[in-house]
């Protein structure tokens, strides 16, 4: 499953990015997942082939923005529960990413 997040870019969502993909490692669920900043967003989502897009929780502000540009990519876009955005909550965020897995 290939999910992109969008972040304000700082280093938290590289060490929260990490700890979903070792999460997702240990419970031999096939994922990649990459972190991108709000102004790569929309770019990244109509050219990466993405099944899921999720939001960091600094963002959701713009989130009526990152639905429209989701929607216009036909990716499915969910918001990160506060408490999954920390490395020791990267097994809630994958619970929410596994619910979009085909």
């Amino acid at each position: 499953m290939k999910v992109l997040m969008v972040c304000s870019g700082g280093m938290s969502s590289a060490i929260v990015v990490k700890a979903i993909k070792q999460e997702a490692d240990k419970q031999n669920f096939p994922l990649e997942i990459k972190a991108v900043g709000t102004g790569e967003f929309e770019e990244e989502l109509k050219t990466g082939g993405y099944d899921l897009a999720i939001v960091a929780p600094q963002v959701k502000h713009r989130m009526d923005v990152f639905k429209e540009q989701a929607a216009n990519a036909n990716v499915p876009i969910e918001l990160i529960v506060p408490t999954g955005y920390t490395p020791i909550g990267a097994p809630k965020v994958l619970e929410q990413i596994k619910k979009y897995s085909k």
